[in-house]
């Protein structure tokens, strides 16, 4: 597969989540917010994934704050899907957490990331790649920002989950996409990572 380098679609896929994520930083530091979706784009082109996927990578938390803050489905085709190919809001729906199941029921916090995790089995491939890409930058993040720290309390104080919950997720996700039958080399990159957080959370 040919690597996917600069075009276009991805220049304005850039633009746009710059444009959302303008006045927000990372948790707990003053790095802008868009190196997370710049960083997943990177992982995503590092493994060769196609131009659609790529552009998944870069809106994925675009969409998932607007999934948040409550836009319909028609409004996230006419502002995410029309400009920037359904194919990627597609993708990048399938790994998002929801709100409600599909009778319309409010989830709760607990309840969505079960809802994530059941979801996966029917995640197509692209998908299982962006959720692997972004648990990968999630995960390498946070070692290193305790490998940075004599208070690694501060670090896991940025998550409602704190340590063990959140350490539990990342361990949750990479297991289950193994669960599924997602055996690309990403998820090798996953495990790794997620080791490693294991064994610094203490």
């Amino acid at each position: 597969m040919t690597v996917t380098g600069y075009s276009d679609r991805i220049n304005h896929a850039f633009a746009f989540a710059a444009k959302h994520h303008d006045q927000q930083v990372r948790k707990g530091t003053r790095l802008p917010y868009l190196t997370q979706p710049a960083n997943v784009a990177v992982i995503l082109t590092r493994y060769g994934r196609d131009e659609s996927t790529v552009v998944a990578g870069i809106l994925h938390d675009t969409v998932a704050d607007a999934v948040r803050e409550g836009w319909t489905r028609d409004t996230l085709d006419e502002r995410i899907g029309r400009k920037f190919g359904m194919d990627s809001l597609e993708t990048i729906l399938a790994v998002t957490e929801r709100r409600s199941d599909d009778d319309g029921v409010e989830l709760s916090t607990e309840d969505r990331k079960a809802d994530l995790l059941t979801r996966l089995a029917t995640a197509s491939e692209a998908a299982r790649w962006v959720c692997a890409a972004d648990k990968v930058h999630g995960a390498y993040n946070l070692v290193f920002d305790l490998a940075r720290t004599s208070f690694p309390e501060t670090v896991w104080g940025r998550f409602s989950a704190g340590r063990d919950g959140t350490v539990r997720w990342y361990r949750a996700v990479c297991d289950r996409l193994r669960a599924v039958g997602f055996d690309a080399p990403i998820v090798d990159e996953l495990e790794h990572a997620t080791v490693q957080l294991e064994q610094v959370r203490e």
